[in-house]
């Protein structure tokens, strides 16, 4: 409950002026019998009403009170918020070839890439999010949902070498362009990431990038690696677990001219932060705007204290005029 006119909260100041001058008055018109001596009935109990002599001026304040926030206007606020969003379509395209096991990033690059996406996927809030994984060949893990609980647990199942070992990556667009066809988002967006070349698979990157150009589709392209070399463990039969340098091949002319030719931008990340900034700034370009609208319904409550003071007021009229009514 809120009070639209606070300002006549200003009366209050005049209610303990009210109340002092009700005694004084009661005071100076109070009258008595001369008696020769009052002695014996000093002990004498007073009786209830004796006692409650005063309560018609409590009564009077105690309306005048009621009045005052009544004139207050106490209302009850009822607000309803209507929140509109056009959400953008995302699919993010992850490698899961069996580079990715490299650990130049930390523990290496597929588990650091996974657990970016898994962030990735929880800041969004209104936008629709699919998931295609490729190695030689490519696969919808997840097609567009906004169950973002489901698409974690759908992401958490991805494993490096459940698919055959290759780079499909021109396959993989085309999956993912293939899940955004039929979308009515305004914007519709594909971020791939790999750490490699275009080896396997019919299609062309640069001509699945026309395709996703023509549908109008976003590609942003992350490639994903450090420079130079990068430690890759393997089982040695006779050693164990063992690592190697390996060089890092990542065509990054391929994925720059793949993600410019739809209006996207091409990323480099070579290691977990960067790869973490990467993605922010991802989505921050493809922010989705929530129009909020607030409606709100107030219900005047004046009469919550009103009739109580009328009540109070009839109550002293009915007292003063009978049990508590002052002998001249």
């Amino acid at each position: 409950m809120q009070f639209a006119q606070t300002e006549w909260f200003w009366l209050f100041a005049l209610v303990p002026l009210v109340a002092g001058w009700a005694w004084w008055h009661a005071f100076r018109t109070r009258k008595g019998m001369r008696f020769s001596g009052v002695d014996p009935v000093r002990s004498t109990p007073k009786s209830l009403w004796v006692r409650l002599r005063e309560l018609p001026a409590v009564l009077r304040i105690g309306a005048i009170s009621l009045g005052i926030l009544a004139l207050a206007r106490p209302q009850e606020r009822d607000t309803i918020l209507e929140r509109y969003a056009e959400g953008v379509d995302i699919v993010l395209v992850l490698d899961t070839s069996t580079s990715m096991r490299a650990e130049d990033f930390s523990p290496n690059r597929f588990e650091a890439a996974r657990d970016v996406a898994a962030e990735f996927i929880e800041s969004r809030t209104s936008d629709r999010v699919g998931l295609v994984v490729f190695a030689a060949k490519a696969y919808t893990q997840t097609p567009l949902s906004l169950d973002y609980n489901f698409l974690l647990r759908m992401l958490d199942e991805v494993e490096v070498g459940a698919i055959e070992d290759g780079t499909a990556i021109g396959t993989a667009i085309a999956m993912g362009v293939n899940r955004l066809k039929d979308s009515a988002a305004e914007s519709k967006v594909l971020i791939l990431l790999t750490d490699g070349q275009n080896n396997r698979g019919e299609i062309d990157p640069v001509t699945a990038s026309e395709v996703a150009q023509a549908m109008d589709v976003r590609i942003y392209s992350i490639g994903v690696g450090t420079h130079g070399e990068a430690p890759f463990p393997f089982d040695d039969p006779f050693g164990g677990l063992r690592r190697q340098m390996i060089p890092v091949l990542i065509d990054e002319d391929m994925l720059s001219s793949v993600a410019e030719k739809t209006g996207g931008r091409y990323f480099r990340a070579t290691n977990k932060q960067a790869l973490q900034n990467i993605y922010a700034e991802i989505g921050e370009l493809e922010k989705t705007e929530i129009e909020e609208r607030f409606y709100t319904d107030y219900t005047e409550r004046y009469a919550l204290f009103l009739w109580p003071a009328f009540g109070l007021l009839l109550l002293e009229l009915l007292l003063s005029g009978t049990r508590l009514r002052r002998a001249p």
